[in-house]
């Protein structure tokens, strides 16, 4: 079972999955522009920024996970963002080995793996600087289905700028952001029984069969089947930084 709340640390919620009682499969994972620190027994990795849906590997289990508002992650793990994209790499790639068999063996024998997890990210973010606001805003406006050039004009970057400082904190470029925050809006109205034709018109694409084929790429199915799919419940993102779930 799934299971998430907001986290202490502002900005990212706290997740996790068949810590206890029978294990079940993991679903595939959508884009949605954020990026987690994730626990389970013996490992702690980072998952990268995804571009198109991810399906877990190995034998379901218990895991843990921090998820971060799009943007902010990178400065939490000093390193950019488009550095991890589409990857899932243990931490000790990424900081100190030693550091991380520490942390690893301070959450492994906590009485609550979920809470160890989160004083993990609350301690590291205590010493990291804090995320640039105008990364808020790029997510903001491109959610709010502004084009690109709109956005750096409200933002008053070029689009070069705009490109580089998305690439660094998002993992890819703002077109892509773009598309996977439209997914993202289109599933949250189709979920609530929205007319497919009537959900692309509201989410932003040009009609339905474009709506159908964003969904094909980015999720790797046909949008029905994808709704039938109870363990693919991801939520938009809006302004007032709600984040997507996923499994």
């Amino acid at each position: 079972m799934y299971v998430e709340r907001a986290s202490r640390l502002p900005g990212a919620v706290v997740w996790s999955r068949a810590l206890s009682g029978p294990a079940t499969a993991a679903g595939p994972v959508l884009p949605d522009g954020c990026m987690d620190l994730l626990w389970t027994e013996g490992r702690l990795l980072v998952a990268g920024p995804d571009t198109r849906a991810y399906v877990p590997d190995g034998v379901p289990g218990g895991w843990a996970g921090v998820r971060f508002f799009p943007g902010t992650a990178p400065t939490f793990l000093g390193v950019p963002a488009d550095e991890l994209r589409d990857m899932r790499v243990d931490l000790a790639e990424l900081w100190l080995p030693s550091e991380v068999r520490r942390l690893t063996a301070r959450v492994d024998a906590a009485t609550d793996p979920v809470a160890a997890l989160e004083e993990v990210a609350l301690d590291r973010a205590a010493d990291a600087s804090p995320p640039d606001p105008l990364l808020r805003e790029i997510v903001t406006a491109l959610d709010a289905g502004h084009s690109i050039a709109a956005t750096a004009d409200h933002l008053d970057l070029s689009a070069r700028q705009l490109h580089r400082r998305s690439l660094a904190a998002f993992g890819y470029g703002p077109k892509t952001l773009a598309r996977v925050l439209r997914l993202q809006r289109a599933l949250a109205l189709a979920r609530t029984g929205v007319r497919f034709a009537d959900t692309a018109a509201r989410s932003g694409f040009a009609d339905q069969a474009h709506l159908a084929r964003d969904v094909r790429e980015l999720a790797g199915m046909p949008l029905g089947e994808l709704l039938a799919r109870s363990s693919w419940l991801c939520m938009a993102l809006p302004a007032s930084g709600k984040l997507p779930r996923r499994i």
